[in-house]
């Protein structure tokens, strides 16, 4: 059972409550009120419900006019839903139209327009609404350790790629499944989704860096995977093994333990230029299969600078 499911049940049973002691009539409507209003976040929360009411009121508004000009008829309930739905849509409300419905047929129901009647639906929408807006507002659960969780095994999932890297640049022949890439990818899905959470459920009373350390350090991770799938795609080219390779070799296994250091380390990017002299003093490829190779590795590691570039761009830089 989700926590979403016992916030849901609470803020029914407290609407439900609530309409009662208020002599609300058809109270099981301010439930549905409430059933509908309940959200995953705080803020989808509080802007569902300000949707909801808006879209309610006009709907009330324009349901009343259609009743009193054609009266309270079938084809009425249609003309409604023609006119109505895509104001409601165009004016960005369209998340309101299934509330703004249990309003305007239970007003079709007692077949009549008075100010008795607008002001008891108005309260059904406050009573329902509101208890899911304080039920939003009063627990969420939070999100810090399984973002925690979820960095921790996007940082592993990267040290193992880079890892598998340097031992595919000594060892060209060795084949591995690829796996890590697919749980660093889901980890980065999941982390983007619940910093997203994280944020809508933070209103107030954080500092704002801490606010958006894990939506910016995921969206960089994004990144780099993308960068990553480019360097691999480079790899598959090396069909054979180089000292050219066995360098490039090395700065990927420096990268698996900078990987998941809090700041830009810069090693790598360092050595990348001294490696590139390196390579023009050495003697020209003797085959064109050791032209194709040295060529891969070149783009592997201008594309290896662009990995390191997102990192200094999002990373925290290291204080001398």
């Amino acid at each position: 059972m989700g926590i979403r499911v016992i916030k849901t049940a609470i803020a029914a049973l407290a609407a439900l409550y609530t309409a009662y002691y208020l002599g609300l009539d058809t109270p099981l409507s301010a439930g549905l009120l409430a059933i509908l209003g309940v959200e995953v976040t705080r803020m989808k929360g509080l802007k569902s419900a300000l949707v909801r009411f808006t879209a309610s009121v006009l709907g009330l508004f324009f349901a009343s006019l259609l009743f009193t000009l054609f009266g309270f008829h079938i084809w009425t309930i249609s003309l409604f839903i023609l006119l109505v739905f895509p104001i409601l849509s165009r004016v960005q409300l369209k998340d309101g139209i299934v509330t703004s419905s249990v309003i305007v047929f239970h007003v079709f129901a007692r077949e009549s327009v008075t100010t008795d009647l607008i002001g008891n639906e108005i309260m059904l929408l406050l009573t329902g609404l509101g208890w899911a807006t304080i039920i939003n507002f009063l627990y969420m659960p939070k999100e810090d350790k399984n973002l925690a969780l979820l960095r921790k095994q996007t940082e592993q999932s990267f040290a193992d790629i880079f890892q598998l890297m340097g031992q595919t640049l000594r060892n060209p022949a060795l084949v591995w499944s690829g796996e890590e890439l697919l749980q660093a990818n889901k980890a980065i899905e999941q982390g983007l989704k619940r910093a997203e959470m994280n944020q809508e459920n933070r209103l107030w009373g954080q500092d704002r860096t801490a606010w958006n350390y894990y939506p910016i350090y995921f969206e960089m991770r994004r990144q780099q995977l993308e960068s990553i799938q480019q360097m691999l795609l480079q790899l598959s080219y090396v069909y054979d093994s180089l000292p050219q390779g066995e360098l490039v070799a090395d700065q990927f296994d420096i990268l698996a333990d900078n990987v998941k250091s809090e700041v830009y380390e810069g090693a790598v990017e360092r050595k990348l230029p001294e490696l590139e002299e390196q390579f023009k003093a050495m003697p020209l490829p003797k085959s064109r299969q050791e032209f194709e190779v040295r060529a891969a590795i070149l783009q592997l590691m201008h594309e290896l600078a662009r990995y390191l570039n997102i990192a200094k761009r999002l990373k925290k830089q290291r204080s001398d």
